[in-house]
C-alpha cells in the first residue's frame, strides 16, 4: 500500500479516494443514551462516514482539585473547573458497546479517542477497528506508543503541535511497527477561526511525513473543511449535534444535521471539482467548441477571386478552418463561388 493511504476496514483513505467524513459526537448527547443513538442515525443520514466518541472519565483526565491550576479562565468554558467540565462532557463507558452496535445497525463506522491506557484496553475489549488521538494528547508519547502497539490505524490530530512534536509522535507510532497513520491539521480553539487555520501546513505534513492528511475543524461553518478538501484533505472531522439549543459543553461549535449535510455535499463537490490533471475538451465542453473562432467568408467571393482581409475574417462560430491558417489563406484564389457566411475550407481555395 502506498504511504499516502491507509485502510479502515474495507475503506481505503488517502490520495485518490473519497474524503472520509467523521462526525464527532463528543458531549452533544448531553447525558442521554437515547440522544446519543439519535445522533448516530442523524450523522449517517447527513452523509458522515464515521461517528466518533471519546473514552475517558474525569479521573482518567485530571484530578478533582479546586485550586487555580484547574480552573478555565477564558473562552467557551470560562469559569469551569476541569474535573466538573469533564463530568458534564464524558460518554459513560457502559454506553459505548451499545453505541458501537447502534453504529453497525445504522451502517456507519465507529471510532473513539482514548485518553489513557485503561481506555485503550476497554476499547480493545470492544473490538474497535481504529483509534483517534486528540491534539492535547499529541505530546503523550507513552499513550501514543501504547495505542500504536495494538497495530490498528490511527488518526492523529496535531493542534498546537510544533514540527518537532509531530515528528516525535509519528516516530512513536512507527517505532511500534505501525504504519497505518493519518495526521489532521487542527486549531485547538473552541470555536476556532478560519483566519488562523493555515491549511498549507496540512499540505506540508503530507509532504514531510508521507501520510494521508486532513482537518479536524472546530470553526463555524464549512469554509475551512471545503478549502481543506480543495488543498488535498483526505479526512474531515467536525463536531455534530442534533440541535445547538440542547445545552452541553460542545453545542456552541457543533453543526446541526442540516448544516452537516450541506457541508458533506460541498465536500463531495469540491473533491470532484479538484479532479485530475486533464487538458483539452472536457465532456461538458463538447457542445461549446463550435463557438470558438474560425475563418469565414464575409463577402460573396467569385471563382478565381483572391482572398483578402475584406472578404475573409476570423469570427465565431468554429465551423471553418482554424485561425492559425488565416494568414496562409490570404492571397489564395477561390476555386469556386463562395457565398457570404460560408465557413472557409482548404478545398475551396488554391494558389501558386
Amino acid at each position: 500500500m502506498q504511504m499516502n493511504r491507509m485502510k479502515v476496514g474495507q475503506r481505503e483513505i488517502g490520495a485518490g479516494r473519497p474524503v472520509y467524513v467523521i462526525a464527532e459526537m463528543s458531549a452533544n448527547h448531553a447525558g442521554s443514551l437515547a440522544r446519543a443513538k439519535e445522533i448516530i442515525h442523524a450523522a449517517k443520514e447527513a452523509g458522515a462516514d464515521c461517528i466518533k466518541i471519546q473514552t475517558y472519565t474525569p479521573d482518567t483526565l485530571t484530578i478533582d482539585c479546586d485550586n487555580r491550576y484547574f480552573h478555565i479562565s477564558e473562552g467557551t468554558w470560562d469559569g469551569e473547573n476541569l474535573y466538573h467540565l469533564y463530568e458534564k462532557a464524558y460518554t459513560p463507558w457502559e454506553w459505548q458497546p451499545e453505541l458501537k452496535e447502534e453504529a453497525a445497525k445504522a451502517g456507519i463506522d465507529f471510532l473513539s479517542t482514548p485518553f489513557d491506557r485503561t481506555a485503550v484496553d476497554f476499547l480493545e475489549g470492544m473490538g474497535i477497528q481504529f483509534y483517534k488521538i486528540a491534539s492535547f494528547e499529541l505530546v503523550d508519547l507513552p499513550l501514543i506508543s501504547y495505542v500504536a502497539s495494538k497495530g490498528k490505524p490511527i488518526v492523529l490530530s496535531t493542534g498546537m503541535g510544533a514540527l518537532g512534536e509531530i515528528e516525535a509522535a509519528v516516530e512513536a507510532v512507527r517505532a511500534a511497527g505501525n504504519g497505518q497513520l493519518a495526521l489532521l491539521r487542527c486549531a485547538s480553539a473552541y470555536p476556532a477561526v478560519t483566519d488562523d487555520m493555515n491549511l498549507k501546513t496540512m499540505q506540508n505534513m503530507a509532504e514531510v511525513f508521507g501520510v494521508p492528511v486532513g482537518l479536524s475543524d472546530h470553526s463555524m461553518g464549512s469554509v475551512g473543511a471545503v478549502t481543506a478538501v480543495a488543498l488535498g484533505a483526505s479526512i474531515i472531522e467536525k463536531h455534530f449535534c442534533i440541535d445547538r439549543s440542547i445545552e452541553n459543553p460542545d453545542a456552541s461549535f457543533s453543526m446541526n444535521p442540516r448544516e452537516f449535510s450541506q457541508m458533506v455535499q460541498d465536500i463531495r463537490q469540491a473533491q470532484k471539482a479538484v479532479g485530475c490533471i486533464k487538458y483539452g475538451v472536457a465532456e461538458q465542453e463538447k457542445a461549446s467548441i463550435v463557438f470558438r473562432r474560425s475563418v469565414f467568408c464575409v463577402q460573396d467571393i467569385k471563382k478565381g477571386e483572391k482572398l483578402t482581409e475584406e472578404n475573409i475574417r476570423v469570427i465565431r462560430p468554429g465551423y471553418g478552418m482554424e485561425p492559425k491558417y488565416y494568414q496562409q489563406a490570404l492571397g489564395q484564389q477561390a476555386l469556386q463561388d463562395i457565398s457570404r457566411g460560408t465557413p472557409l475550407r482548404f478545398e475551396m481555395i488554391g494558389g501558386e
